[in-house]
């Protein structure tokens, strides 16, 4: 006889769920502060930063949960009076399963669990927190970097991202170099600069080629002109590995990739293109890189495996990179930018989704460590750009625009060809499954004059 299905999980804590992004099979991890009102104009944040869940339009302090009766987790709870997520990400598996069954059992609505906060007296009827000791508004939350990043590496690993920008400055014929169909292609990034959504980027200066086809021309120094966003997905290692090891593709996912974000590349083009040659990629992507707060576990991420826009890979990887199950995450992604001067709502430029990987993130993280390399809890993982098949699923405005020749036309019709001061760029992304949303909140940036 078949087992009945199991009962859909639900929390006590009310939204919308179908569409918010926060719901009780997500639980993603963040690092927050609290915000003291004071007065009309005046709001001001707690010095104190601990780890919190996203439930709702809620915050769950994990570190009120830890201290409450009959909650009795078998490791040192002292990660959730953290300033990131580095300790309890160092913990592994084991631990991460244990801590998102027990918040969801705190989460739930099951009036019989024990565990269960449901019933607390510090709920109204109306189930609004009250001063509770375990819930906060995230209206009522700054929210902050979610992990010391010791370690940042951007990778180059959508087939249609790469055959466009190959195409505009090599041809059709050349558009992949030789090695990109073997190995993800990747380049060590500035962790430094590395922001939480909501902070705003500072236009650069840098060397940009003197004559746009004629490179023996040299260079001239001014404000970077050609300022790009870049739609990604970052990844974070829970657990590294020893210096001389190496990380097996089969089992990244489960052992050592803690959970994902969304992720803005920032790029100064015209920087980019005189420095390139030889070494790759410098001043034109050390400006800043913004991610979201929240860091959504792979758990969560599990039921939306699916196959990746190619589906097989040709040629057949090197062994260390063959995955027994070759799949993405089914990530519906979209980029808007929002400006001042327009009146409605953010315009949508571009959609696209984190199947459109060629090199999954189980084979950046595997090829990243095969020389033996050693990753460490907190390491950061770009996908690079995740571009579509379709003009409107482009990650960049550098494909978006073709390369400046096809401007894009804004609500006060107005053109772009790149952004402009005072654009703000705000990527969202979810996965959507049987009646509920795992999501990933915003990631948002705005691009600020130069000094």
């Amino acid at each position: 006889m078949a087992s009945a299905a199991p009962t859909p999980l639900k929390s006590f804590v009310p939204y919308d769920c179908k569409t918010c992004d926060f719901s009780i099979q997500n639980l993603p991890y963040g690092i927050f502060q609290t915000i003291s009102k004071d007065g009309l104009h005046t709001n001001t944040c707690s010095t104190v930063t601990r780890v919190g869940v996203a439930i709702g339009d809620c915050v769950l302090d994990l570190e009120a949960v830890a201290k409450m009766s009959g909650i009795n987790f078998s490791f040192n709870t002292s990660c959730f009076s953290s300033d990131s997520l580095n300790q309890f990400m160092a913990l592994g598996p084991k631990v991460w399963a244990e801590v998102r069954a027990k918040v969801a059992r705190v989460l739930s609505d099951n009036a019989s669990d024990a565990l269960s906060l449901r019933n607390e007296r510090e709920w109204t009827a109306a189930m609004e927190p009250s001063e509770s000791k375990y819930l906060v508004k995230m209206s009522d939350c700054a929210m902050l970097l979610p992990a010391r990043i010791g370690d940042y590496t951007d990778f180059y690993s959508s087939r249609e991202h790469a055959t466009n920008v190959g195409t505009m400055f090599r041809g059709k014929d050349k558009a992949l170099m030789p090695n990109w169909l073997t190995l993800p292609v990747g380049y060590h990034g500035r962790a430094s600069s590395v922001v939480v959504s909501g902070t705003g980027i500072r236009r650069p200066h840098g060397q940009m080629q003197t004559d746009r086809t004629d490179p023996t021309k040299g260079s001239t120094f001014g404000v970077c002109k050609l300022m790009d966003m870049e739609l990604e997905i970052g990844a974070f290692v829970g657990v590294g590995n020893a210096l001389g090891s190496r990380i097996d593709v089969n089992k990244a996912a489960e052992e050592h990739l803690f959970g994902l974000v969304l992720m803005n590349d920032w790029s100064a083009r015209d920087i980019q293109k005189w420095e390139y040659v030889p070494l790759g990629p410098f001043g034109g992507k050390n400006l800043g890189t913004t991610i979201s707060p929240w860091v959504v576990p792979m758990a969560a991420l599990k039921p939306f495996r699916k196959p990746t826009s190619v589906v097989k890979q040709t040629p057949t990887p090197h062994k260390y990179l063959q995955m027994d199950d070759y799949k993405s995450y089914d990530i519906q992604l979209q980029v808007a930018l929002a400006n001042p001067a327009w009146d409605n709502e953010p315009h949508v430029i571009s959609k696209s989704n984190f199947r459109n990987m060629y090199w999954t993130v189980e084979q950046q993280l595997a090829h990243h460590s095969v020389t033996g390399c050693n990753m460490r809890s907190g390491d950061l993982l770009g996908s690079g750009t995740i571009s579509g098949q379709t003009p409107d699923s482009y990650g960049s405005m550098l494909e978006l625009a073709w390369k400046g020749t096809k401007p894009l036309t804004m609500p006060d019709k107005s053109q772009r060809k790149f952004i402009a001061d005072g654009d703000e760029v705000i990527m969202t992304g979810y996965c959507q499954g049987d009646g509920y949303r795992v999501g990933f909140g915003e990631c948002r940036g705005k691009i600020l004059p130069a000094m």
